[in-house]
């Protein structure tokens, strides 16, 4: 992977976020609307519950890890380039 093509990633990941964070919003409007029956807002509180999780802890350490993989490749890039 290039450096140029980096942003495809960036832009996916920025993509996930907001499609997660937009979800939960969504979500958290939803279940507290009045036309909504108590099965219902059981179940959209089950499903924001279980999707928090994934914005708030596993795509921040996959951002992490995916950005210390690409500078790690860099690194050892530019020292095989100078041989």
């Amino acid at each position: 992977m290039e450096v140029g093509e980096l942003y495809q990633f960036v832009l996916l990941l920025v993509l996930i976020g907001m499609i997660l964070g937009v979800g939960i919003l969504v979500l958290d409007k939803f279940a507290s609307s009045s036309g909504v029956t108590a099965t219902a807002a059981t179940a959209i509180n089950a499903t924001r519950d279980a999707m928090s999780p994934i914005a708030t802890t596993w795509l921040p350490l996959i951002v992490t890890v995916a950005v210390l993989a690409i500078i790690l490749t860099l690194v050892i890039r530019s020292f095989a380039q100078r041989r």
